[in-house]
């Protein structure tokens, strides 16, 4: 009977899993396009929807990520509006908490709570330190448990890209480590059911500002235009190619 049941929750889970990857692919997609055209309206809407949801089914880990991750990318477009991304951090730790709590081993949750902590340090800079460590402790965590997960990776080689100095031992490192989570996003598929799919085309652009900042024009180009393949309507991107098209005299 135990054996039966097993096989019968199994069955169930296979069945299930292809209208939970549309549901949760449909959400991931259009937070992404809402992100990458900065259309900061977009996704208060999707906000808006995702916490109606949530409020209903509190406990569905996965429409608490996505709402999560939407407020992650509405704190990165509000640049110095510092109130409205201080507040959508802070949501986006918050809306995590119950999923790492039910699941504390949960990588692509400890991924993206430490993504949120370092967009609150910059927005609060008397508990900076503090929530750096966090967001830290977060990331260690999610890289001991998933070494080569491409997000984690790229999070990480940011984060030391910001703090190493040019033609250090130390950006090096973190210029290899940003090489290696490309090198794995492009393994990896950019939707399934069982990760998100977030990621790519921020890798693929950041390693294209890396080199360009090497002078290294050509790879850089190659890695742009790699992530306007991935995200054509990234804007973030188009900027940085059309900078290379045209360089200021």
């Amino acid at each position: 009977m135990r054996v039966a049941g097993k096989l019968a929750l199994a069955a169930m889970a296979w069945l299930a899993a292809p209208v939970w990857a549309q549901q949760g692919g449909d959400y991931q997609a259009q937070i992404l396009y809402a992100y990458q055209t900065e259309d900061a309206n977009g996704l208060t809407n999707l906000i808006q929807d995702l916490s109606a949801q949530v409020k209903a089914d509190a406990g569905d880990a996965s429409l608490r990520y996505h709402l999560a991750h939407a407020l992650y990318r509405r704190g990165l477009l509000a640049g110095s509006r510092a109130h409205e991304a201080d507040g959508s951090f802070s949501d986006c730790i918050d809306q995590l908490k119950p999923v790492l709590a039910k699941d504390a081993v949960s990588v692509e949750a400890l991924v993206l709570q430490s993504a949120c902590y370092w967009g609150l340090a910059e927005h609060r800079r008397l508990e900076a330190v503090l929530l750096r460590a966090r967001a830290e402790d977060r990331l260690k965590a999610a890289l001991d448990l998933a070494p080569r997960n491409p997000r984690a990776l790229f999070l990480s080689s940011m984060d030391e890209l910001r703090r190493a100095k040019p033609g250090s031992p130390e950006r090096q490192r973190a210029f290899e480590r940003l090489q290696l989570a490309a090198q794995l996003f492009d393994a990896s598929s950019s939707t399934s059911i069982d990760a998100p799919g977030w990621g790519h085309a921020e890798a693929y652009l950041a390693l294209g500002e890396e080199l360009k900042a090497r002078r290294d024009h050509l790879g850089a180009r190659n890695w742009i235009e790699k992530s306007l393949l991935a995200a054509p309507d990234f804007k973030a991107a188009q900027r940085q190619l059309a900078q290379l098209e045209h360089p200021r005299s």
